[in-house]
């Protein structure tokens, strides 16, 4: 049954649901926000690490997450598995990364823009300084 073929109240009642649940984060957005805001600064999670963590979802659905909600948190601690930078944010992410200290390794001659890349070796975060405390 379409909206369209809703009898007039009901219609209402399911037009009010939609605008009560407009603005509530799914719970699978709230976990991967929750485990962005625990990466300690100068550490990284890939997309696949934090989908690992939460014994949910994969990669994409934690991008789908960041892209959508992840504007109030440190994105920028959530990458990509090959360390490059977040396409269309790499300064601002650079900024972050250079503040907080976070490693990387610095690009090639060769490399697009000069860019560095993250160095997943020392700075990828398993969450086990906070793990005790996961349920």
């Amino acid at each position: 049954m379409s909206e369209q073929s809703l009898p007039d109240g009901a219609r209402q009642a399911h037009d009010d649901t939609r605008a009560e649940h407009a603005d509530a984060l799914p719970e699978y957005a709230e976990r991967v926000l929750e485990v962005t805001e625990l990466i300690p600064p100068g550490r990284v999670m890939t997309y696949g690490d934090v989908a690992e963590w939460l014994e949910e979802g994969g990669p994409r659905q934690v991008g789908r997450v960041m892209s959508l909600y992840g504007g109030a948190v440190p994105w920028w601690r959530v990458v990509r598995a090959d360390g490059v930078l977040l396409p269309g944010h790499e300064l601002r992410a650079l900024e972050q990364y250079r503040a907080e200290g976070t490693p990387l390794k610095e690009a090639s001659r060769a490399a697009e823009g000069h860019l560095p890349r993250l160095d997943l070796k020392r700075a990828r975060w398993d969450g086990g300084e906070r793990a005790q405390g996961h349920t």
